[in-house]
């Protein structure tokens, strides 16, 4: 599994399920359409992603920290 952070490329709107797809090894694709049936259900689905867009890291700025701390 990679460090969670949202990719600079192959996002489509804030890079959320992207990212969560890297993490757990599947498509971007795959996890688009889980999010998309899962929208089906009640539930907070909207306030997560926008929570995660806001809290989880850009990958650009994940690199230029680990470049910047040697």
């Amino acid at each position: 599994m990679s460090r969670l952070a949202r990719p600079t490329h192959g996002r489509m709107i804030g890079g959320v399920c992207a990212a969560l797809a890297r993490r757990f090894g599947t498509s971007a694709t795959t996890m688009r359409v889980i999010f998309l049936v899962s929208c089906l259900l009640p539930g907070p689905q909207f306030l997560v992603y926008i929570a995660l867009w806001i809290l989880l890291p850009s990958e650009d700025k994940v690199q230029h920290k680990a470049q910047t701390a040697w």
